[in-house]
């Protein structure tokens, strides 16, 4: 017997949407603070999926609540209303392969 299955690809599904993380990380990465970004899908009861975006600050930005409010706004101003970061996590880097690939599977976990 041949099994196909399919690519777990990066898509978000959020409320019937799906959302490609790659423009939400552009909009990110367009704040002054945003060194980094990744943008991954976090399992939600009634959504099916909420975005959760994974943040590395520039050199002189402190990582806040704040900070997480206007990296919302700003991303919300650049795409549309449904597809902003619910969540926002700041880390010290990103998980990325040697070839310098971020790793969105441990950041899914």
């Amino acid at each position: 017997y041949i099994y196909f299955s399919g690519r777990n690809d990066d898509i978000i599904s959020s409320a019937g949407y799906r959302i490609g993380p790659f423009e939400l990380e552009s909009a990110l990465m367009g704040h002054p603070a945003v060194a980094e970004s990744a943008v991954v899908g976090k399992p939600d009861p009634i959504r099916g999926e909420v975005v959760k975006a994974y943040v590395v600050v520039k050199a002189g930005y402190v990582p806040s609540e704040e900070l997480a409010e206007a990296l919302r706004q700003h991303v919300r101003t650049n795409v549309s209303a449904h597809a902003y970061p619910r969540e926002i996590a700041f880390i010290d880097q990103l998980p990325k392969t040697p070839s310098g690939k971020i790793q969105r599977f441990l950041l899914r976990k």
